[in-house]
């Protein structure tokens, strides 16, 4: 249509093909933005441009810190200079071993240089020279006047994701124990290693699980504690579990878990399971399995977990077990949801809680750790523009950023073990569970992101349930929060921020372990496990995180007793067992029901 055409159009129906060129034309941007997260992985390359452009602008007008970085180059080269000589001199006396002094210490976390073998010429001098390379380049990425913190992080990270990729470690033939192995073996391994990758591609090109998975089938291996299921709707089923004590607990505890996962992280092999051991210590348990959503799930959000998840489940619990309050448990998303949930209902004066426990839930997202480097505007609409694409959040784009965060324990050094050293990894139930991975609804995950990660409106009293707004210091139950030490996904210190959000008492638990493996933490004879637990009392005095690390003293053993002892303590007397079900939510399909089996 000619210019002159349009503007004889009346308004309204300019208005109209105005709209209707402007759907066009963001149709056309979302197909591009999806087309190309497909190419980048999900990753957003402006964004990492754009951090880089930043940093070396910002360097370039630094004289001083790159006066600074030139001086500890020199150093570094002096350091290795020194450290060269006294390799050679202690080589030529000590037939071939290496005594000198390390110019460099790995940071505590890194166990790549760890074996008796990397002290040895050459490959001393390889690592050595490595790790001041990692040193000078965290100098270099940091403190550089006027970079935005985001960028910042960026330029670290992606710089670590460089180093760690040509790290001689990951090199057969810079690798000391890759090479031993080959000798001793006469390339056995590496053709053990070639089946291996064979092997995993192939498993890969299927959708087929990990080697040696097949072994934990979920209702049979795992996921078995006796159940029946009383609830389905359209996002989750709920499971009752039976009882195995003569008497139980007046008060039900509700489990919510996350729904980037499946619910049987709490329910594992018997021994590992967190729901047995709550129901062989006398409570009544029901737990949410939620539905792996697909494209007919596309336009589920936050809401719908609300009703049809939560609301739902409590409603079944307070039929099945009437005129008692419920103990709400959630993991993860699961306590952000649980979160937001008991916020609504302090607004609405619903006092069905008898306590909140955390798990691993953030609800104040202004530090998140190292995830936020994946959420930010430009990433999100990736992620969006993807989604809206297929519907859903595939397993495979969350798996790829979470290995990069860790990519020396989740990637490089399984690709050593599996193909160079030609070993594959035992299988457990936790990592069996971790390889069934589930999907995320497209409006649900991108209301999540962005309401609660990007503009952190949970913390900030802006998020809103029903149309109306909600507020975390409206919560009063008593609220037991865990913690684990090194959680990548949800850190400690952003954990215990509720600490200032809510006035209720809170106690605190910060266990040893990271996101799962913290949380799976069953009592057993000879643990190594510890955790550390403070009480802060309703409205008490606030200690930061690290005044309360620094003055609350280490326990030994697993935090289940502990929780077990705060539930039985905020419980009333024992009773007889609530029967399985009610006339309203009658007993259907046997534990583990159908949902967590959907692929």
């Amino acid at each position: 249509m000619s210019d002159e055409n349009l503007l004889m159009q009346r308004p309204q129906q300019r208005v109209a093909d105005s709209s209707g060129n402007g759907r066009a034309a963001a149709l056309t941007d979302a197909r591009v933005r999806a087309a190309l997260a497909r190419v980048t992985g999900s990753l957003s390359m402006a964004s990492a441009l754009l951090a880089a452009l930043d940093w070396s602008l910002h360097l370039a007008i630094a004289p001083g810190k790159r006066m600074e970085l030139a001086r500890l180059a020199l150093n570094q080269a002096a350091q290795l200079s020194e450290y060269l000589r006294a390799c050679l001199i202690a080589t030529a006396g000590r037939n071939g071993h290496a005594g000198a002094e390390p110019c460099v210490d790995p940071p505590a976390h890194d166990r790549r240089f760890a074996a008796a073998e990397w002290q040895h010429w050459p490959f001393n001098l390889w690592h050595q020279s490595f790790l001041l390379g990692q040193q000078w380049w965290e100098a270099a990425a940091r403190g550089v006047p006027g970079v935005e913190r985001h960028h910042e992080e960026l330029v670290a990270f992606w710089a670590r994701q460089w180093l760690d990729m040509f790290s001689p470690g990951n090199l057969p033939w810079t690798n000391p124990l890759v090479l031993q192995r080959t000798a001793a073996e006469g390339g056995a391994n590496l053709l053990r290693g070639a089946l291996n990758l064979i092997d995993d591609t192939e498993r890969l090109a299927g959708a087929a699980p990990p080697a040696g998975a097949e072994r934990y089938v979920v209702g049979r291996d795992v996921a078995v504690t006796p159940g029946k299921v009383v609830l389905r709707t359209p996002l989750m089923e709920l499971i009752q579990y039976a009882p195995r004590t003569a008497t139980v607990h007046a008060e039900p505890v509700l489990i919510v878990p996350a729904w980037i996962m499946k619910y049987y992280i709490l329910d594992l092999s018997p021994e590992n399971s967190l729901i047995r051991y709550l129901v062989e210590q006398g409570h009544t348990v029901f737990c949410i399995s939620w539905k792996n959503p697909a494209e007919a799930e596309r336009d589920m959000d936050m809401e719908d977990y609300l009703r049809l998840g939560f609301f739902a489940a409590l409603d079944a619990v307070n039929s099945i077990v009437p005129r008692r309050k419920v103990h709400a448990t959630g993991y993860c998303l699961g306590g952000t949801l649980l979160a937001i949930a008991a916020a609504a209902m302090a607004r609405d004066g619903d006092t069905r809680l008898a306590s909140i426990t955390l798990i691993a839930t953030q609800t104040d997202f202004s530090e998140p750790g190292e995830l936020s480097l994946f959420i930010d505007e430009s990433q999100l609409s990736l992620l969006e523009a993807q989604m809206q694409e297929r519907g859903y959040l595939t397993a495979n784009q969350m798996a790829g950023a979470f290995s990069m965060l860790r990519s020396y324990d989740l990637l490089w050094s399984r690709l050593v073990s599996h193909y160079l050293l030609g070993e594959r990894s035992s299988m457990n139930d936790l990592m069996a569970w971790n390889a069934d991975a589930t999907r995320m609804p497209a409006k649900m995950h991108a209301q999540y992101l962005r309401g609660l990660f990007l503009n952190d409106d949970l913390a900030q009293g802006r998020y809103r349930v029903g149309g109306e707004p909600v507020s975390l210091g409206g919560i009063t139950s008593p609220i037991f929060m865990v913690g684990t030490e090194t959680d990548h996904v949800a850190p400690w210190r952003s954990v215990y921020k509720l600490h200032r959000l809510s006035p209720a008492r809170i106690d605190f638990v910060l266990t040893s372990g990271g996101h799962n493996a913290g949380v799976v933490n069953p009592p057993a004879p000879g643990s190594r496990r510890h955790y550390r637990i403070r009480r802060r009392a309703q409205r008490g005095a606030w200690l930061t995180p690290d005044q309360w690390l620094a003055t609350t003293p280490e326990v030994p053993g697993s935090w289940w007793p502990a929780w077990q002892r705060w539930l039985a303590g905020l419980s009333g007397a024992q009773v007889e067992p609530p029967a399985m079900g009610s006339k309203r939510y009658p007993p259907a399909d046997d534990a583990p029901g159908a949902y967590v089996l959907e692929k």
